[in-house]
């Protein structure tokens, strides 16, 4: 709570006026499994919220530099509303990571054109990011989607509704089926649980969070490389 209140008074304080404090994030992701040069950085105006190439720490099981939680105030207002797309979140710390959460939740990123899309399954939930035709992602609108696909248990592995994957699991999860609004929503996934489908819903953040972010990133995807560059500014709402 003591870091969130500190992004409330370095956005919002002398006397309401929002102060022009950037957001420059620069990112790394090799979606092969070559994990060797994977990294998060990013800069922001709060103290200690930074970092410079952290990464999977094999030894202790986290990030080298603790952004995995740290990371965390950037995404949320004081009251814990998402400022930014939960599935770009996601994205963004999978440097920091074992390789077996990219396997688990079947990241796919491919390239049409210029558009590059970007899509995962993770606790049960769909994810798509999609660029612009200029390679970029916009914020606070841009192409977010989100839905509601499947389930966890505990610590077993994602169970998927057979409406999207013939074997209920994310690697054999078909996009097609997951992106396409005709697919029902609202079935029970299976007998054991209570959860059901989703439809197709945007995935921009909370409406009522206290600011969103601004701007542009720039992505690349070359030789099975995922690059995310660019800095955002804050803006009250």
């Amino acid at each position: 709570m003591k870091r969130k209140a500190i992004v409330f008074l370095v956005l919002f304080g002398c006397g309401g006026l929002l102060l022009a404090q950037d957001l420059s994030i620069d990112y790394r992701f090799d979606v092969s499994g070559r994990t060797g040069k994977n990294y998060l950085s990013y800069t922001s105006a709060i103290r200690y919220i930074s970092a410079d190439k952290d990464s999977f720490d094999a030894a202790s099981g986290a990030s080298r530099h603790k952004s995995t939680s740290l990371f965390a105030p950037i995404q949320t207002d004081i009251m814990g509303r998402a400022t930014i797309s939960m599935g770009l979140r996601g994205l963004l710390l999978y440097p920091l990571a074992p390789d077996s959460v990219r396997t688990g939740d079947n990241l796919h990123v491919y390239k049409e054109g210029t558009v590059i899309t970007m899509e995962y399954i993770h606790r049960g939930v769909a994810y798509r990011v999609q660029t612009d035709a200029q390679g970029n992602i916009s914020f606070p609108r841009g192409s977010y989607v989100m839905r509601a696909v499947g389930y966890v248990k505990g610590h077993d592995p994602q169970v998927i509704s057979e409406d999207f994957s013939s074997d209920r699991t994310a690697a054999g999860v078909d996009w097609k089926k997951v992106w396409d609004p005709k697919t029902p929503s609202g079935k029970t996934i299976d007998s054991g649980s209570d959860a059901k489908t989703g439809p197709i819903q945007n995935d921009y953040g909370d409406m009522m969070a206290m600011f969103n972010w601004d701007g542009t990133l720039q992505v690349s995807f070359e030789n099975s490389v995922l690059t995310i560059k660019g800095v955002l500014r804050p803006v009250k709402r």
